[in-house]
């Protein structure tokens, strides 16, 4: 899942720090096979060719002392214990649970391979936070695993290494992978991050919640439009009028508020210019507005307030309070250990009826791996990332996550034994043209979040959707002047 938020620590200069904060979770299990491969290094790295950013350093070490507590833990994270007659990197990743033990199977994997390269994986929560202070303070891990949200917020700081000759001497190139998750991990011509895992996302369907003529994905409707009726038809009052079924909720999970502009042809940033107020836009908030009108703005509150949390039984699609949800492919994990008598299908979200070229739309998101500026251990650390891309790995790893690869090719065996019974369906929408992401945009989390409160103003009724996209052009415009100001020195 991807939740994109903010959190800004008490600096004299904020701009910088609150730009994203991220949380994937998932589950699953398969075993990592073990491989060795030589890696070619690039004869002409040096740290020093990618200055750290002075200016950012400074905002983010100013006062507060949360920040010298992070730093703290940082140096504490980093120590290298000594393994003899090896060079120690230091991974970070953000995953715990069986997700994170999956990634273990990895590094342990890898570390049997080779003689040369011990990886010592930590499990850190605030990563990004603390990736971004221990990199501002000398001492940052030699990997990081972050999301691809991250990626242009971290170059626009000079906090990452640079990875494009180095990958280019090693064989990885776009031509290894879909093309809609390697544009993400590039910005400005450059590479700066690999894959771990990706995800994309689809309708979820429960076929005992729906007409029977509706109960396969072949016949479920294709337009908004219909899927508008069928919400009508299938929704349920009890006689008190409290919301007992809701055939579809913009607001569940709540977790891609930003994105319904991009099912109705809009974008949030187009080129250098921040398109929040515009017709394409207006009309998905309007569209979404429509829901809380349809069932009441208090009432989707109320019946929403008795949802379970996403990774429980009382999840309100696995405990029958939607009869379909917009997800991504790592949900059929959740529903194998919670409910698997469940029947449910996957199908790609409609599209404007007016708007047969927005068919195949999903937003996407990945998990990336880093090597942060100033890494002690750059060409180690790419050799362990390397690994991670090899088909049999990348597979593995997917699968134990419950994800969909990220990778051009696939096997049959990944297609064929993937614990998600639509997995083609959700590979086919990563590569299909309508794939789309969030904005490569270093002030993703602040347009993210200004598009959460815009949802939340039209969907509890406190302003209509033109006023709602009005009044954030208005304050991310100023916003994104600070930022390009203060961080790119472009004004």
């Amino acid at each position: 899942m991807t939740v994109l938020t903010s959190g800004c620590p008490a600096t004299t200069d904020s701009h910088f720090f609150g730009w994203a904060s991220n949380i994937y979770s998932r589950a699953y299990s398969v075993r990592i096979p073990e491989a060795n491969e030589d890696l070619l290094l690039p004869t002409n790295y040096r740290r020093a060719d990618y200055p750290l950013n002075r200016a950012t350093i400074a905002a983010v070490l100013v006062g507060a002392v949360v920040v010298a507590i992070a730093l703290q833990q940082s140096e504490n994270a980093v120590k290298r214990p000594a393994v003899p007659n090896k060079v120690t990197v230091v991974y970070w990743e953000k995953w715990t649970g069986s997700e994170g033990e999956e990634m273990r199977k990895v590094v342990d994997a890898f570390n049997r391979t080779q003689n040369r390269i011990f990886v010592r994986y930590l499990s850190i929560s605030g990563i990004n936070d603390k990736t971004m202070l221990a990199t501002a303070g000398g001492n940052p891990p030699d990997v990081a695993g972050l999301w691809a949200e991250q990626v242009t917020q971290f170059a626009d700081a000079n906090a990452l290494t640079d990875l494009t000759e180095v990958a280019k001497q090693n064989g990885v190139a776009q031509s290894n992978y879909i093309a809609s998750y390697w544009d993400m991990l590039t910005y400005k011509d450059r590479l700066w991050a690999l894959p771990s895992t990706p995800a994309s996302t689809a309708l979820h369907v429960r076929r005992d919640l729906v007409p029977p003529e509706y109960r396969s994905p072949e016949t479920f409707p294709r337009t908004i439009e219909g899927l508008d009726a069928l919400v009508a038809k299938v929704s349920k009052k009890d006689a008190s009028g409290k919301l007992q079924l809701a055939g579809f909720l913009p607001s569940e999970p709540g977790w891609w508020n930003w994105a319904w502009g991009y099912w109705f042809g809009g974008k949030l940033v187009d080129g250098n210019k921040l398109t929040i107020n515009t017709p394409e836009n207006l009309r998905a908030y309007e569209w979404v507005g429509s829901y809380a009108k349809r069932f009441g703005s208090q009432e989707v509150q109320n019946f929403q307030s008795g949802f379970g949390g996403f990774a429980s039984p009382q999840d309100a699609f696995m405990s029958g309070k939607v009869s379909t949800v917009l997800q991504g492919v790592y949900k059929s994990n959740y529903i194998k250990i919670y409910k698997p008598e469940l029947d449910w299908f996957a199908t790609p979200f409609p599209h404007p009826a007016n708007r047969p070229d927005l068919a195949n739309r999903s937003v996407l998101g990945m998990d990336v791996l880093m090597i942060p500026h100033g890494a002690k251990h750059v060409p180690e650390a790419f050799e362990f990332i390397k690994y991670v891309q090899r088909q049999d790995v990348m597979e593995a790893l997917c699968m134990a996550h419950g994800k969909n690869s990220p990778l051009a090719k696939v096997s049959d065996y990944f297609l064929a034994h993937h614990s998600n019974k639509f997995i083609k369906l959700f590979d086919q929408l990563a590569r299909s043209p309508g794939a789309f992401a969030a904005p490569k945009i270093g002030m993703i989390a602040q347009i993210t979040q200004e598009m959460g409160n815009v949802f939340q103003e039209i969907n509890t009724g406190q302003k209509p959707a033109k006023a709602a996209l009005q009044d954030a052009q208005v304050r991310l415009d100023s916003e994104w002047d600070t930022y390009q100001t203060q961080i790119l020195g472009e004004k």
